[in-house]
């Protein structure tokens, strides 16, 4: 199994501090973060996109193009790149060129957000949600797999036999499709015979065998060979010196995360019993020493009938950056080879 990290470039302040990081210097350390992970063997280093002030990725390609320049072996990605709010020729061209400054280093996961903020800002109607996805990934897959392209479609100007460049190195260039629960996504996923990434977020990851085993039996009814069913997650997570230390270090801005998206969306406040449950043996945070966290990877992937790849969200608006590192430095040193073998 691959292991990486994902992250959002969340707003933080140091809790030891009090200091507010500004933009600037939360992208430095960002760089510093994934250029450690890189050092430290992880697989892969993922960038999310959201257009709120809490988070810095509402450029993705932004970021992932400078990180291609300070690393040399790990993959870079998005976690995932809203594809419904953007023109897939421009998204196709933006990841083949960072395809080209990485190396052949990039992996594009798409999908549809859980937040809706992209919607309104860029004029779109979210009555559209489920059919702009739908149409711009058919889009999407057909610029990567032609390099003329001839198309139609409901939200964007027709191509007439358009070139669309530059070609990526990899070819073809990866695409995963980022699901939450919804059993048409991962049916769609198999069905195009595309790499599946799971966000877990909560409630139980083995809940997610139903949805897995459906992915891979719409892969298998549309002839796609087992290999190209590559079933990937995306959890929250942390890796500290002992179990009880990692979740005192993340539970102060898990709380304030989940606060600001608890009242926006009418749900119950968190609470650290919750958190605690979510953090279990069971749970769906990956968090505790390094040996607890590659039990629970192992165990899930068991659960799930096999993952391929894992990536820890540590995204914490009150995490300080040297605590962060030493996270990244546990996750690739002494987590990433237990569970090499997965």
């Amino acid at each position: 199994m691959h292991i990486g990290v994902d992250s959002f470039v969340s707003e933080v302040t140091d809790p030891k501090t009090g200091h507010v990081v500004g933009p600037a210097e939360r992208m430095a350390h960002l760089l510093e973060e994934i250029a450690l992970a890189d050092r430290v063997g992880l697989y892969s280093f993922g960038i999310g996109e959201h257009h709120r002030s809490e988070y810095y990725d509402s450029a993705p390609p932004v970021i992932l193009a400078a990180a291609a320049a300070r690393t040399e072996r790990i993959r870079l990605g998005s976690a995932v790149k809203v594809l419904s709010a953007d023109d897939p020729v421009r998204v196709f061209q933006q990841f083949a060129t960072l395809d080209l400054i990485s190396g052949g280093r990039i992996d594009l996961v798409v999908g549809r957000g859980s937040f809706t903020e992209s919607f309104p800002l860029f004029g779109l109607d979210l009555a559209d949600y489920d059919a702009l996805f739908e149409e711009k990934l058919d889009l999407l897959l057909q610029l990567r797999d032609n390099v003329e392209v001839t198309w139609s479609g409901q939200f964007r100007p027709p191509l007439v036999r358009q070139g669309v460049f530059p070609r990526p190195v990899q070819d073809p260039l990866p695409i995963w499709v980022g699901v939450g629960g919804t059993p048409q996504s991962f049916a769609r996923a198999g069905l195009l015979g595309l790499p599946l990434m799971v966000a877990i977020i909560g409630g139980e990851p083995r809940q997610f065998a139903p949805l897995i085993d459906l992915y891979r039996r719409a892969g298998a009814h549309a002839g796609h060979a087992p290999e190209r069913l590559q079933v990937g997650l995306h959890v929250f997570g942390y890796v500290g010196e002992s179990t009880q230390a990692a979740a005192d270090t993340i539970y102060p801005g898990w709380h304030k995360m989940f606060t600001t998206v608890s009242r926006e969306r009418g749900f119950a406040p968190p609470s650290r019993p919750q958190f605690d449950a979510t953090a279990g043996p069971d749970g769906a945070f990956f968090m505790g020493d390094p040996q607890s966290v590659a039990d629970k990877i192992r165990r899930i992937s068991e659960q799930l009938g096999g993952v391929d790849r894992l990536s820890l969200q540590m995204t914490n608006p009150l995490l300080a950056h040297e605590d962060l590192l030493r996270g990244i430095e546990l996750l690739g040193t002494e987590v990433a080879p237990l569970v090499a073998d997965v």
